[in-house]
């Protein structure tokens, strides 16, 4: 079960006597670290939201954020890395049903899913390799088998790969809804003798301790903990979110939660807890799918498309009717106590009889030693000025066929992207996902994104730069940077380097967002993501929300015939590593992995976000597109894909510091930048708006041309066919999965 002696020690003194079984399983999955935090809670107080959230709510659900017109937008990210390794098609199902369900149980209909997938090489025919592949084929298959039947489109994402994530993927969900502010719904129950409704499918004996499985380490016996995954079915879940949100329509609902982790345990304990009532259930009336379960396997199944809710007294009809409209199971099975003691009965016996404070409140925390790792120290010492040249045509076309930079379309045309038919700008065409709500003229863009490979080579840069990444991202199509929620992928917490690179990342991620004024209001820690090959990079993941006044505003990326190309950004900060620390031209075409990612800026990119947003407002900009990974050459590159134009650029006028070698302006990941493109008239506008918030502006270029060329210095020329060039960059991911 995971507990230690320790902690059971103090479920003793608690209880005044020892748990029976069903009792500790229930404190076993309240007190894991998926559901307790009981190692990331001290270092989550970085977080202001999350200090107040600690302080009265807790941590489940999504977060708001307003957007006009009485609406809100709901978001949260959450991870399904366990189950995913071990069964990765239902794995990556199931993450996307949960994380939907956090959505819609605060009364906001789904109107978008994304995703950020990590998975080892999947070039080779060694057996690493080939299980990478069916891995990666598996988690895209269960999340477009889930996300298609539901009828919500996944509309942005992103896929990294490295040899630190063989045997330990990582896939994190993230979902989007719209939600009248007024109408938000509680998960706090209430109202002594208003009755408990089970509403939902049959529980059966899958998924049974999830919650602990994903707060231990992955070994030699994960596949014989298949039984931990559960089985999802997407359209028990379309029916479950039309039933739902129409009961709340009611008004007959006082509270309601999903059975996420830890099932019936986690909804009955914290319902209670926060409404600070007790409650009484009697297991004999919950639909099962086997009729011999247990207490405890009822209380502890992870069975997926479930819900709990609290009616009024004497309206709980309203509720059931509208659920069996929906052809979905809804049964009274208990009611809401003065006792403040959560009771469960099976055939007549009482099974549980625990405090739900005790569970939900009092699980005990951890600080852990840290420790700076050596790595990280020689990691700032690297000289990049010391590689040994390389051909850079050749090196460009490396990296665009390199599978991080490489097209992803194979991925995401799996996926519907314009279900509900409110899909603006679509993945690929944009440097988020842009989409235009129903009942408002404001429309949302949403992206979600981070470099492990930054955070792993200086953690606390790395949390900042997932931060400004994630906002560069949004702003591109035009949108203002409103606020985050942040997925926390890490090794384990009792390994120091581990715990010193969780603290660093969380306060790089606090930081940043504190100064552009992005607040984290919802979030996910996922522990214990290490095999026996070892632990996976540090992955932070920030997925970002950005509000367009009008959604007619956005932008995309695909440069247009007859523009004008410019770059603009923050101005460069001397350097020792001239944007190739840590970065895929250092990694793919050097074999070196090392350095430190620029200083990030935050202050000084909140100019870069003003501009975009008012350029774009303004109609100024045909597109906009942000310098990450591969640096400056593959940026134009995918703005000219996007457009299907040739392009003619000239880099080695580039406003960086002294002594940047060529290949800084050519792939350098600088920070703070990004590529517009725009009718040449309006380019001394865009000009004085850039300087006035503080940015450099530099003219490069035009597209439109009969063939590509980026010039880095008079003697650096990458030349290239447009079509040729796409080609391999489009083709590369498809055939690594064919070997």
């Amino acid at each position: 079960m995971g507990v230690l002696p320790s902690e059971f020690d103090l479920i003793v003194e608690l209880m005044g006597r020892e748990p029976n079984f069903t009792e500790l399983g229930m404190f076993a999955v309240m007190w894991s670290e998926h559901c307790g935090y009981k190692y990331s809670r001290p270092i989550l107080a970085y977080f202001k939201r999350y200090k107040e959230a600690m302080e009265s709510t807790g941590l489940e659900n999504a977060g708001i954020i307003p957007i006009g017109d009485g609406l809100g937008v709901a978001f949260k990210i959450e991870s399904h890395n366990h189950p995913s390794a071990v069964e990765p098609y239902q794995g990556a199902a199931t993450g996307v049903g949960g994380i939907l369900r956090d959505i819609f149980t605060m009364g906001a209909r789904p109107i978008a899913c994304l995703n950020s997938l990590r998975f080892g090489p999947i070039s080779g025919e060694d057996a690493v390799a080939k299980q990478n592949r069916y891995l990666f084929e598996h988690v895209v298959a269960g999340i477009a088998g889930y996300g298609n039947c539901v009828g919500v489109p996944t509309v942005a994402g992103e896929v990294g790969f490295h040899p630190r994530y063989s045997g330990n993927p990582l896939v994190n969900a993230m979902a989007v809804g719209i939600v009248e502010l007024d109408k938000i719904t509680t998960a706090g129950a209430g109202g002594i003798g208003n009755p408990v409704i089970y509403l939902g499918s049959a529980t059966g004996k899958d998924g049974i301790h999830g919650a602990t499985f994903a707060s231990e380490e992955l070994g030699e016996d994960s596949d014989a903990k298949r039984p931990n995954v559960q089985i999802g079915d997407p359209f028990a879940e379309k029916l479950l979110i039309e039933a739902t949100l129409e009961a709340l329509e009611t008004g007959a609902v006082h509270s309601i939660q999903d059975m996420g982790a830890a099932g019936l345990t986690c909804s009955t304990i914290e319902m209670s807890a926060k409404g600070d009532v007790g409650m009484e259930i009697n297991l004999d009336k919950v639909p099962m799918r086997e009729r011999d379960m247990t207490a405890y396997e009822l209380m502890l199944s992870e069975s997926q498309e479930r819900m709990l809710c609290v009616a009024h007294k004497g309206r709980e009809r309203e509720v059931i009717e509208v659920f069996e409209k929906w052809g979905l199971p809804a049964v009274v099975v208990g009611e809401v106590t003065d006792s403040g003691r959560v009771r469960v009965y099976r055939h007549g016996n009482l099974e549980c009889d625990v405090n739900p404070h005790h569970l939900a409140d009092m699980c005990p925390v951890y600080k852990q030693d840290s420790a700076e790792p050596t790595y990280y120290r020689e990691a700032g010492a690297f000289d990049v000025l010391g590689l040994p040249s390389v051909d850079l045509n050749e090196a460009f076309r490396k990296l665009l066929v390199s599978p991080n930079i490489a097209s992803k379309q194979w991925v995401y045309r799996q996926y519907d992207q314009q279900v509900q038919t409110q899909t603006k700008i679509v993945p690929g065409g944009g440097d988020a996902a842009v989409l235009a709500p129903r009942l408002t003229k404001a429309g949302i863009s949403v992206k979600v994104d981070g470099n492990a490979l930054w955070t792993y080579l200086d953690p606390y840069a790395g949390g900042q730069h997932a931060v400004l990444e994630a906002a560069r991202n949004v702003a591109c199509t035009g949108a203002r940077p409103a606020g985050i929620t942040d997925g926390l992928n890490f090794g384990s917490p009792q390994q120091p380097h581990v715990y010193w690179q969780f603290d660093r990342a969380v306060r790089g991620i606090a930081d940043a967002a504190e100064t552009i004024g992005t607040p984290v209001v919802s979030g996910n820690v996922s522990f214990y993501n290490q095999s026996e090959l070892g632990e996976v990079l540090p992955t932070a993941l920030i997925g970002m929300l950005g509000i367009l006044d009008d959604a007619d505003d956005a932008i995309g990326i695909a440069l247009k015939t007859g523009d004008s190309i410019a770059w603009v950004g923050i101005p460069a900060r001397d350097s020792k590593h001239f944007g190739l620390g840590a970065s895929q031209f250092l990694s793919v075409v050097q074999g070196i992995e090392s350095g430190h990612p620029e200083a990030p800026n935050a202050q000084a990119e909140k100019g870069l976000h003003v501009f975009l947003e008012t350029a774009a407002k303004r109609r100024l900009l045909h597109a906009a597109h942000d310098i990450s990974e591969g640096g400056a050459a593959i940026c134009l590159s995918e703005m000219a894909f996007a457009g299907n134009v040739e392009f003619d650029a000239d880099l080695s006028g580039l406003p960086l510091p002294d002594l940047s070698p060529e290949e800084s302006r050519a792939f350098g990941e600088w920070p703070g930048v990004a590529f517009v493109s725009f009718s040449p008239d309006n380019g001394e506008h865009l000009q004085g708006l850039a300087e006035s918030n503080g940015l450099v502006w530099c003219q490069v270029g035009n597209a439109g041309v009969s063939s590509s060329r980026i010039v880095l210095s008079a003697q650096t020329v990458l030349n290239f066919k447009l079509v040729e060039l796409r080609e391999l960059w489009e083709k590369s991911l498809t055939a690594m999965i064919s070997e």
